[in-house]
């Protein structure tokens, strides 16, 4: 029974050292029902001193009901504790290696622990 829809894909974050993120993984959840213990099917690090907050999954057409579970973007936001840059990143969630598409420079640290959430501009103008 489920209390939510069925869902193939997972995304999570790669926490190494605990309990910082310094990555994200795709997971396929129909590879585990077909008995293969690995079920990751796209990886990004964020490289040495870089951690990150949690995934935040964002659909290409959020209004098509026909679209793939899959296509869309993984954005999320990345530290570099070396240079104490901050940078916003949009990923290409399709892609098996996660490739940047989009990476932005913030103007400030975000904490990590700070937790995401997408709205569509339509969302936004109904506040």
């Amino acid at each position: 029974m489920f209390i939510s829809f069925v869902y193939r894909y997972v995304y999570a974050a790669v926490t190494a050292p605990m309990p910082k993120i310094a990555g994200v993984v795709k997971l396929d959840l129909s590879q585990l029902e077909a008995d293969n213990s690995n079920c990751t099917v796209a990886s990004r690090l964020y490289g040495l001193g870089c951690y990150g907050g949690e995934p935040f999954f964002v659909s290409r057409e959020p209004d098509n009901p026909e679209a793939g579970e899959y296509d869309g973007y993984l954005v999320t936001y990345v530290h570099n504790e070396n240079t104490g840059e901050s940078r916003f990143l949009v990923m290409d969630a399709k892609s098996p290696d996660l490739d940047i598409i989009a990476n932005v420079k913030l103007p400030g640290r975000v904490p990590y622990g700070f937790h995401g959430l997408f709205m569509p501009e339509s969302d936004l103008k109904k506040l």
